[in-house]
């Protein structure tokens, strides 16, 4: 099995173990945030979602944006730090042949399965053409064999997407062109000689505030073209998110760089709670001034734009590295509890969205707040999809991919 991705990587002895239980309990914690995330899509964000219609509150729509800044960067960075001991104990093929099982079975699966699930429900209940039957949607109107409708509304045609997949699908990308580079470095080792190694130092302030003004340079470009929440297709299949790249590139690169560098036990505690206090301090400016992106503007050349992609930027950098922070030192307990759901984790992503969305679909018009409908989801999907994907982590033809 493949374990350098969200699953918990094998044990080793020693300080190597310590470094897995706290990395493992971050995992947990983002799971668990990617699922309280979906939860409040319909009673916060402006953006498009598979409910439509049900209350909102600006403080929901605040901690979308908050979570748009970091929790998926981090998710890159964790994923990645067992990318070079995988690649290393295997082999290239061996490799990309596991990611290939571990990542693009689910990706293909869903794609066919949950996701199509969703839009034909969201099709039927808010599209308001005559109803037709499942296969035929999936047909005409998923894989886009019919007509396009001269009224249609989106959010794309055809309705053939990822959905939360996506993050699995670039992880995927990401780690092929990871292999090509080491292939690449082989052969210019060949050529020129084998070079010594340096051990780089871990990074402090000044590192870590030329990376914030880096992604922030990065981010605005991008931006100018591709606001967020602008999904586009490469070559056809790959879903990306341009106007967050950056964010993702970079940090991808960064646990690479982790792992080869022992970066997660050297870097300095005091610099990580420093940059911890930073993010949660303008984590509370966004809150108390009720902000999210929109607020800003998404992008364009202009003063907004510009001020939301050096605090988006400086949002991610902070919060990435201080929760690293704080669970290397402060959340290192591990237990069988701990132990299962960290396993359990990476189908929680992927089975996770049905469930947020059936609740959605059940609560809607009950009456309810944002906040209490978003706090009743959060509190029947989060341990459901957890007895889900340990369900199905047990079956035989699920234990190689999940």
């Amino acid at each position: 099995m493949d374990t350098s991705s969200l699953s918990s990587p094998p044990r080793a002895p020693g300080r190597t173990a310590h470094r897995l239980a706290w990395l493992d309990n971050l995992r947990i914690a983002l799971t668990v945030l990617v699922v309280l995330h979906h939860a409040a899509q319909p009673y916060g964000p402006a953006d498009w979602w598979y409910v439509q219609g049900q209350p909102r509150t600006g403080a929901l729509a605040t901690l979308s944006a908050v979570d748009g800044t970091f929790f998926m960067s981090l998710f890159f960075f964790a994923s990645a730090v067992f990318v070079p001991g995988s690649y290393d104990r295997r082999g290239a093929w061996p490799f990309v042949k596991g990611r290939l099982i571990r990542l693009g079975i689910p990706v293909v699966a869903g794609a066919l399965t949950i996701v199509p699930g969703l839009l034909y429900a969201y099709y039927v209940h808010y599209r308001g053409y005559p109803p037709i039957s499942f296969p035929r949607y999936f047909t005409d109107v998923y894989l886009g064999l019919g007509d396009k409708p001269a009224d249609w509304t989106g959010p794309s045609w055809p309705d053939l997407q990822f959905a939360h997949l996506w993050f699995i699908q670039n992880l995927l990308a990401y780690s092929v062109l990871y292999v090509a580079c080491r292939q690449a470095g082989r052969l210019l080792r060949r050529r020129n000689g084998a070079r010594i190694r340096r051990v780089r130092p871990a990074p402090g302030h000044r590192a870590l505030l030329w990376l914030t003004v880096g992604i922030a340079a990065a981010t605005f470009l991008v931006r100018l073209r591709y606001p967020l929440d602008k999904w586009v297709p490469f070559l056809d299949f790959l879903q990306i998110e341009p106007a967050r790249l950056p964010q993702y590139a970079a940090f991808f690169t960064l646990g690479i760089l982790a792992h080869r560098h022992d970066w997660l036990q050297r870097f300095d505690a005091r610099t990580g709670w420093t940059w911890l206090s930073g993010g949660l301090a303008g984590v509370a400016l966004l809150f108390a001034i009720g902000a999210d992106a929109d607020c800003f503007g998404s992008g364009g050349f202009n003063g907004p734009a510009a001020l939301w992609a050096a605090y988006d930027s400086a949002l991610c950098v902070s919060l990435c590295v201080g929760l690293l922070t704080l669970f290397r030192e402060a959340v290192t307990r591990t237990s069988r509890l701990s132990t299962e759901l960290a396993a359990d984790s990476y189908g929680v992503y992927i089975v996770h969205l049905p469930l947020v969305v059936i609740a959605q679909y059940y609560l809607a018009d009950r009456g309810l707040s944002a906040v209490g409908a978003w706090a009743v989801v959060s509190v029947l999907v989060v341990p459901a999809a957890f007895l889900l994907a340990a369900g199905l982590r047990r079956l035989l033809g699920f234990r190689r991919v999940l």
